[in-house]
């Protein structure tokens, strides 16, 4: 680990969120943003359950997700459900964000694909998706198992929004849905877990020369 960044001793980061409708129940604990990677993800979309759990493992957060709602229709109201429980959660966690590192980014490969995450936890929500693929042959991007990239955009999009950061991502390269968005997933808990670290030069402070996120 840098010399630069530590993680937080004594209590852990930690939030529980339940978001409950008439399309979608999820249960979201964030038993611990310093935690080791451990994750049990049970959304009913097998799919996204990979994408979590890598997201999950490559942030060292400890997290459980329990999600079901009316697939039977499709995985859209689910899905970005689902980004926006995520997001709160992380929001509750974080509370007034003293001493984070609060910018940080990553670039991960797969393969033939390739994904940039930027992130910062900034209170002020905005994203921005860089589609920089090179022109696919004909059925490449076909769904994975039911999940589009688009519906990984939406979930991300929900996600950014509801945390209240500032999320750009860019997919470039070649290759297939689960390429693309493995890498994005990926990099984003990177790039999540380095600007959530706290900055022992910056401990107890709020991270804006404004003083206020």
């Amino acid at each position: 680990m840098s010399a630069i960044f530590k993680k937080k001793e004594g209590k852990a980061r930690a939030a529980s969120y339940e978001r409950k409708s008439k399309e979608t129940q999820i249960e979201v604990p964030l038993l611990n943003v310093d935690g080791s990677g451990e994750s049990r993800i049970s959304t009913t979309i097998g799919f996204l359950d990979h994408m979590l759990t890598l997201f999950t493992y490559h942030g060292y957060f400890d997290l459980e997700i329990n999600a079901a709602g009316d697939t039977h229709v499709d995985n859209h109201h689910l899905n970005e459900d689902i980004g926006l429980a995520l997001g709160d959660a992380f929001k509750k966690a974080l509370g007034d964000c003293k001493g984070i590192a609060r910018i940080a980014s990553a670039e991960v490969p797969m393969d033939e694909a390739s994904a940039k995450v930027l992130v910062d936890i900034s209170n002020r929500p905005a994203f921005v998706f860089h589609d920089k693929r090179h022109l696919q042959p004909e059925g490449e991007m076909r769904e994975q198992e039911g999940y589009s990239l688009d519906m990984g955009r939406d979930l991300l999009e929900s996600f950014a929004k509801r945390f209240g950061i500032n999320l750009h991502v860019e997919i470039g390269g070649r290759g297939d849905v689960h390429h693309f968005l493995e890498a994005a997933f990926k990099a984003l808990g990177m790039a999540l877990d380095r600007a959530t670290r706290i900055d022992p030069r910056r401990e107890g402070k709020v991270p804006s020369s404004k003083g206020i996120l």
